[in-house]
Order: C-alpha cells, then sequence, then structure tokens
C-alpha cells in the first residue's frame, strides 16, 4: 500500500462505528434481552441515523443524546419489550462503549509521528469525551457537530474540521459509514473508507482515496511505515 495520504498532517476519525463499536452496549445487556438482542441493536442503529437525517431535513434538530434514546425506544418497542430501567441502563452504556482493537495502536502510532489526531462525531461533546475517556482513547481533538446544529453528511459538519485543523487537502478522514465518507469526500477532504465488514459503498457523491479493511492499514497510506 502506497504513502497516498503522506502529505496530511491531521486523521481526523469519525466515532461510533469506526473508533467505538455501537453494539457493545447491547451486548452487556443480553441476559435481559435474549435472542432479541441483535436485533434491538441492528433497529436501534439504524433508527438513530434515521433520525439524524430526518431531523436535519425538517429543521427539527435535537442532540445526539436525544436522538439516540428515541431510536433505543422505538427499537424496544417494536420488540415488545416495555423496561424503562432497561432503556436507562443501555444508554449509560452507550457512554462506555467499546474502543475497536485496533484503535488504540493506530492513534498511538499518530502520537508518535506528530500527526494530529481528532474526532468528528454526530455525538454531542458530552458523549464523545466519555466514551474516549472509558475507552482510553487519547485523541488531540474532539470535535461534536453541535456547532452547527446539523448532523453529518450536510456540508458545514466538515467545515468544523477544517477550520480547526487546516486545508482540506490536508486532513485525512476516516469513516465506516460510506455514506458519511461521501459526504466528506463530496466535500473535499481526503477520504478513507473503512470497510469493516465487506459493505458495498452508499451511491452518493465523493470518490475515496483508498478502502480499507481495519485501521492497521492507515500507517502506510500517511507515510508512517
Amino acid at each position: 500500500m502506497t504513502a497516498l495520504l503522506a502529505h496530511c498532517r491531521a486523521a481526523v476519525f469519525d466515532a461510533y462505528g469506526t473508533l467505538f463499536d455501537v453494539h457493545s452496549a447491547v451486548a452487556q445487556e443480553t441476559a435481559a434481552l435474549g435472542a432479541k438482542a441483535e436485533a434491538v441493536s441492528l433497529l436501534w442503529r439504524q433508527k438513530q441515523l434515521e433520525y439524524t437525517w430526518l431531523r436535519s431535513l425538517m429543521g427539527r434538530h435535537a442532540d445526539f443524546w436525544q436522538v439516540t434514546r428515541d431510536g433505543l425506544d422505538f427499537a424496544l418497542a417494536s420488540h415488545g419489550i416495555d423496561d424503562p430501567a432497561l432503556a436507562d441502563r443501555l444508554m449509560q452504556l452507550y457512554l462506555r462503549l467499546d474502543a475497536y482493537p485496533d484503535a488504540a495502536p493506530l492513534l498511538a502510532r499518530l502520537k508518535a509521528a506528530r500527526r494530529t489526531s481528532a474526532i468528528l462525531s454526530n455525538g454531542t461533546p458530552a458523549m464523545i469525551k466519555a466514551a474516549a475517556a472509558a475507552s482510553g482513547l487519547a485523541l488531540d481533538h474532539l470535535i461534536s457537530i453541535e456547532a452547527t446544529g446539523i448532523y453529518k453528511p450536510h456540508p458545514a459538519v466538515y467545515q468544523l474540521a477544517v477550520d480547526l485543523l487546516g486545508p482540506a487537502s490536508q486532513i485525512c478522514f476516516v469513516s465506516t459509514n460510506s455514506w458519511d465518507a461521501r459526504g466528506a469526500a463530496a466535500y473535499g477532504l481526503q477520504v478513507v473508507w473503512l470497510d469493516r465488514w465487506s459493505r458495498m459503498a452508499d451511491r452518493l457523491p465523493g470518490e475515496f482515496r483508498a478502502t480499507i479493511k481495519t485501521l492497521d492499514d492507515l500507517p502506510a497510506l500517511l507515510g508512517l511505515d
């Protein structure tokens, strides 16, 4: 793999699904959810994302904590689960999601190479801070969309990274959500799609500079090997 992005001085990461496993909250409550656990987790994530897009289109913003709770309530109700205490536990677990095993080693490599690292996330500042602290991930900057009042993939979100870190041409953006990666690429960031699950990329504007299967592949692209 060639160092296509050696010129990038900053690496910016999506949080949920890229650095943090969004399904790890439900995984800790499988005893309570039983056979419905996987379906609940998948629907929770689906509705969480759908509500960000729909609220953005409606011009009716609510922060990601509220959107996450709304998605969870929908998922539980859809599966006939009426358990407020369980819902509360799942929300607290969402603040302590597991980091993927390849996240911490990569961030250490970036720090050693004096490359700036950042999260650019739909999450509220408190949510991102809590997840990073609980997982032990150390990044230079935690950027929330709340400064814009609109969700990814709106261009204003990616502008936040440019405002803080410099030209789009020198920012490597990494996301496992292909719609997010497309949005960032369409805006002008240097995008690497992290295709963890061998899925088809969304058919949207924006071209990736590279596609990788694990964060272990990123240092070579950044010229760190």
